[in-house]
């Protein structure tokens, strides 16, 4: 960089701007809370798109909004600024680096824009098969019908959700979709959607659509609009996963990626998409279990969650296999019971033992020194497998410290997953 050039850069986390756009009855039907779906965002990452430093060279008072229809997706480009850079080192070509990335039947028309979206705000329907739905109350009233409200208060020091019946007045309804290439308009869609997981998936990056075998679980808020039988749709979010081959004659579903808009987090939406693909995968007999790709730690901790709720909800805990002296004789009787638990709920093995761990620690009384001795040993058991071929390179004292270390790391984390999950 020339000196004295510093001033003509801007960060592009800041300058761009995302906006999810409602038709003016839409829009005008919000109230309270609700109303931050109207908000525009800033993306999290946009390294993808403008380099690793993510900076926008030769611009003053630079914005870049990029704007989508809330059901289609369909995008509306507007790149403003105070001064453009006038010098022999050209100023970055924003539309230029955009341009890889969007679909090309994006608009710079606004005027277009807003027919758009007044239009697909009636037409649009989700793509794929329902897999899943649930209800919160809207934000404006109360909302009626016979099913009592659920999650009042706080949870996690966040307002709680009130969770409704569908059919109750003012229920604000969020479906599931399950779509694959083969299913009629959605790899159109899927090209405009994708943009998120380069925005908010730190290392994310597109899928190949050469790869036949995809499948996706995209998320809506479908609203009535008052005093009209018209519903609209809105995106929420979605999640992909890829099958590999499982011995000896199943498949392995991969979850490769997860993203809910900003708009939407910290609302629970995760945890119901989540638990509507898992429930999918129980009901597939071709499908041996469920993995995760690199998981993001606010994913990681996500899932634990949702894990952790199903299990009990099993009643695995009250299986008299559960509480089994690990350290005792029936050590092979409980590893019977472990495999058939895992593959019944078709949970990845580190995934399941973690689980496990977690909820023996829920249970476990810490002021007998015996039952914390044959905890601490079954963790180390299995953080030492795990940690095998750098835990071997190790003299053994070096190796006990790593372990006591890794140890007290893991149940500090257990316990914040476990107070997050049942408190």
């Amino acid at each position: 960089m020339a000196e004295g050039m510093e001033e003509w850069l801007c960060d592009s986390n800041e300058a761009v701007s995302l906006q999810m756009v409602r038709s003016e009855e839409d829009s005008a039907a919000l109230a309270g809370d609700d109303l931050i779906a109207l908000a525009p965002f800033s993306p999290a990452f946009t390294y993808p798109i403008f380099g690793e430093h993510e900076k926008i060279f030769g611009y003053k008072g630079l914005e870049v909004q990029l704007q989508f229809a809330s059901g289609s997706l369909k995008q509306y480009l507007s790149i403003n600024q105070d001064e453009v850079l006038q010098s022999a080192t050209p100023a970055d070509d924003i539309e230029g680096k955009l341009y890889e990335f969007i679909p090309k039947d994006y608009t710079k028309s606004e005027e277009s824009f807003q027919e758009v979206v007044e239009r697909d705000a009636v037409a649009f329907r989700p793509m794929g098969d329902k897999v899943g739905s649930y209800a919160r109350a809207a934000a404006a009233g109360k909302v009626k019908g016979k099913g009592k409200a659920k999650g009042k208060g706080k949870a996690n020091g966040k307002a709680a959700v009130e969770e409704v019946k569908e059919d109750d007045e003012g229920a604000v309804v969020f479906e599931m979709y399950k779509a694959t290439w083969a299913t009629p308009g959605f790899r159109e869609y899927h090209r405009r959607m994708q943009l998120f997981i380069l925005l908010f998936i730190e290392g994310g990056s597109y899928v190949h659509e050469d790869e036949d075998a995809w499948e996706f679980i995209t998320l809506f808020e479908k609203r009535k609009r008052p005093e009209s039988d018209v519903y609209t749709y809105h995106f929420v979010g979605y999640t992909s996963v890829y099958p590999f081959w499982c011995y000896p004659d199943q498949v392995r579903l991969r979850l490769s990626q997860f993203v809910i808009l900003p708009p939407y987090q910290q609302q629970g939406h995760g945890s119901k998409l989540y638990s509507a693909l898992y429930q999918h995968v129980l009901t597939r007999p071709e499908v041996a279990e469920l993995t995760v790709e690199d998981p993001a730690e606010a994913f990681e901790d996500l899932r634990d969650r949702n894990d952790l709720r199903y299990f009990v909800q099993q009643g695995v805990t009250e299986d008299p296999n559960f509480l089994v002296d690990v350290g005792s004789d029936k050590r092979a009787g409980r590893a019977l019971w472990e495999m058939g638990i895992r593959k019944k709920y078709k949970i990845a093995q580190r995934q399941f033992d973690r689980v496990l761990e977690m909820l023996l620690l829920r249970q476990l009384n810490r002021k007998d020194p015996t039952k914390l001795r044959a905890y601490r040993l079954h963790v180390k058991g299995r953080l030492y497998r795990f940690n095998y071929e750098m835990l071997c390179q190790m003299t053994l004292e070096e190796r006990k410290e790593a372990l006591a270390k890794t140890y007290e790391s893991v149940v500090e984390d257990y316990d914040r997953i476990l107070e997050m999950t049942f408190h």
